[in-house]
């Protein structure tokens, strides 16, 4: 469901900053550090998606995973999404149907299954049809930023899942760093494919797309990727 009230968007906050920070090697500022949230100015227009359990109570504490969701008409309250930081979305922003923007997602190291995962899911697909949306974007990641360790999956995912030119976000300039990293056959796309992390995975099961340039995340410790996926595939 979706969070109701400050304590629960906290609760999703601390869980964002236990997975990246803590865990994941993210390097906060002094803020972040002091607060034990990963928060930002995207979150005050936000929905944000959550999974609970019960069993841990039926307060902030039973929040087990969590996902950012970002309408068209939320970030023009702020004036822009949070994608804008790394990609020229142009394309997305003139696509004539209700757009959501899906970031921060996580989950508590206990919950990293595929019922969790299946929640957020259908938590989505219930959010896309109530407010008519045709397509989702983001940003994914890839584990760290050394371009050599991954190079196969970025250039597996160049080679084989680039969005159509009508809707392919492209890295900004300054931060643009290519995917077509090797030459075709010269590496194992089934071993690229089975490497990449479970989340980029679901979008590509799903259909989806990927932007062209990646984009290092140095303060996350990731190596970025824009994703886009049409969400009549998400609802069948």
């Amino acid at each position: 469901r979706v969070a109701t009230g400050e304590a629960e968007v906290s609760a999703a906050q601390a869980r964002r900053y236990r997975v990246f920070y803590q865990e994941m090697g993210a390097r906060p500022d002094a803020a972040t550090s002091a607060s034990g949230l990963d928060s930002d100015v995207y979150d005050a227009v936000a929905d944000h998606l959550l999974v609970v359990d019960h069993d841990r109570g039926e307060g902030p504490e039973s929040v087990v995973g969590t996902y950012r969701l970002i309408r068209r008409d939320a970030a023009q309250r702020i004036g822009r999404f949070y994608s804008e930081d790394e990609y020229d979305i142009t394309r997305i922003l003139d696509y004539k149907d209700g757009i959501l923007e899906l970031g921060r997602s996580c989950t508590d190291i206990a919950y990293r299954t595929r019922g969790t995962l299946q929640l957020l899911w259908r938590g989505i697909a219930a959010y896309v049809f109530n407010h008519k949306i045709g397509l989702m974007f983001g940003c994914a990641s890839l584990p760290g930023t050394d371009l050599d360790a991954n190079a196969a999956l970025l250039t597996y995912l160049a080679q084989h899942h680039q969005a159509p030119p009508h809707l392919c976000p492209r890295a900004i300039e300054s931060r643009y760093v290519p995917m077509n990293r090797l030459p075709p056959g010269s590496y194992n796309a089934k071993a690229a494919l089975m490497a990449l992390p479970p989340l980029i995975k679901g979008y590509l099961r799903l259909g989806g797309f990927v932007g062209d340039g990646a984009v290092l995340d140095q303060p996350f410790n990731t190596t970025d990727v824009a994703i886009v996926v049409m969400t009549e595939q998400i609802t069948e």
